[in-house]
């Protein structure tokens, strides 16, 4: 009971804060400050992608308020791409954007494409051992349904049994699926069927039109989408909270000067900033750290 109501608190708060949003307003980007600190902890040997550029990739999908398009469908905006400005002026750099695939960001990142990931990417174990993270917030994982549907809450793994559920292939809630999957068959009752989609516009059609029962994602992105639309509701959380991180190559050096930016950035409130405008406050984390305890199964 006590859980179930920090969940709502936690739901409330979030749509709450998203009905606040100004898009429009939120297309003019915020002031960044270089910061000498952060500039002194670029290693000697580190060569970025472009020289004088920080080459940052982030969500090719339109996954506000994360990452979407401006009004002239071409500027990338959303708490990602601010994020990414803070970085690029902390550390005196100009700064290239590169939307992605989810599915490609692992290997740009080790093949050198990129600079940073910042993909809504969580700490994990099995990925700080080709990765280096600087945190930058803490996240949720949320299940979100069709404004009409007669599921109420999902909580457990009995709530998904024989349910069609969306999920991103190679992601941390597909991990989590798949472990309800088996807890579910261990009990005799029918597993989730995962259907794996690489857009939002496919989701969004996919729920409306009944294809699909549930939408497990980023609990920013299914709040913003719940609060904006009225077509979709959130009826509950993910039994796992991650850290989501900036993501750099192994051992090039590069995280600590991104740590440092991230907190000169808290230390001079550009950091809550960013969070405030995209309705994301209650994610923000105290300062930076680098490679924390990864998420677990």
């Amino acid at each position: 009971m006590k859980y179930m109501l920090l969940a709502l608190l936690t739901l409330s708060a979030c749509v709450f804060a998203q009905e606040a949003l100004d898009l429009q307003a939120n297309e003019k980007p915020l002031p960044v400050t270089r910061d000498d600190n952060a500039v002194a902890k670029i290693p000697a040997s580190y060569h970025f992608v472009e020289p004088g550029t920080l080459t940052v990739a982030i969500s090719a999908l339109n996954s506000p308020p994360l990452a979407l398009l401006a009004s002239d469908n071409r500027t990338r905006i959303g708490s990602d791409p601010d994020i990414a400005r803070l970085l690029a002026g902390a550390l005196g750099l100009k700064l290239r954007l590169v939307p992605v695939a989810w599915e490609d960001w692992p290997l740009g990142i080790a093949s050198g494409r990129y600079d940073v990931a910042l993909v809504n990417i969580a700490v994990t174990e099995q990925r700080k051992e080709k990765f280096d993270f600087a945190t930058y917030r803490v996240d949720r994982l949320a299940f979100s349904v069709k404004s009409t549907s007669p599921i109420k809450t999902i909580s457990k793994a009995e709530d998904l049994a024989g349910k069609k559920v969306i999920v991103g292939s190679g992601t941390n809630q597909e991990r989590i699926l798949l472990g309800w999957n088996a807890e579910n068959a261990k009990a005799g009752r029918q597993p989730a069927q995962p259907v794996y989609l690489t857009d939002d516009a496919s989701g969004n059609l996919y729920i409306q039109s009944g294809r699909a029962d549930v939408n497990f994602g980023p609990q920013s992105v299914a709040s913003y989408k719940a609060a904006l639309t009225g077509k979709t509701r959130v009826v509950g959380l993910g039994p796992k909270k991650a850290y989501v991180a900036t993501t750099t190559k192994k051992g090039n050096g590069l995280v600590n000067a991104l740590q440092a930016a991230l907190d000169g950035a808290i230390a001079r409130g550009e950091y809550q900033q960013v969070l405030a405008r995209w309705g994301e406050q209650g994610e923000e984390v105290a300062a930076s750290e680098i490679n924390p305890p990864g998420i677990t199964y």
